[in-house]
């Protein structure tokens, strides 16, 4: 059963591995899916399943009502009840972002801390960052490894 404290470190694990669209290697590239995929194999072992290929704007041709990343999510994850407001993420959180109200979550990382979180984005290496007010405004759906 991964901890709190263990899908934290995993996810440091790949910070500086570069952004690359699909990819999932530690060090050598990874895009925000990847990371958490990277970081499931990590501790749990295999993938339960093989992810589509996805193009860069797949969430904007998304048929409507879909939301294809929280759906895969709800196949293997946990779902975290989300309080609209204050709502405070817990480390080894995974967090998922929409980044229009009427679209599906494109983005995902992983929360370490007090207000941080690990994730991958195009253009830079994977890094930690604060949880800020626009990221925070952005949340659409929080979820859990099994067992976690």
């Amino acid at each position: 059963m991964p901890c709190s404290d263990r899908i934290v470190a995993e996810a440091r694990g790949w910070i500086g591995t570069p952004y690359r669209h699909q990819a999932s290697l530690k060090g050598v590239g990874c895009d925000c899916l990847g990371l958490v995929r990277g970081v499931w194999r990590g501790l749990l072992g295999p993938e339960p399943e093989t992810a589509p290929p996805y193009s860069a704007s797949w969430a904007e041709s998304a048929p409507g009502g879909a939301d294809p990343m929280a759906e895969a999510a709800r196949r293997h994850l946990v779902a975290v009840p989300r309080p609209e407001a204050g709502y405070e993420p817990e480390a080894g959180d995974i967090l998922l972002f929409a980044f229009r109200s009427h679209l599906p979550a494109k983005h995902c990382a992983i929360a370490s801390g007090a207000g941080t979180m690990v994730h991958a984005h195009d253009g830079a290496a994977v890094t930690e960052v604060t949880l800020t007010r626009w990221w925070r405004r952005h949340l659409a759906h929080v979820f859990r490894f099994p067992g976690a």
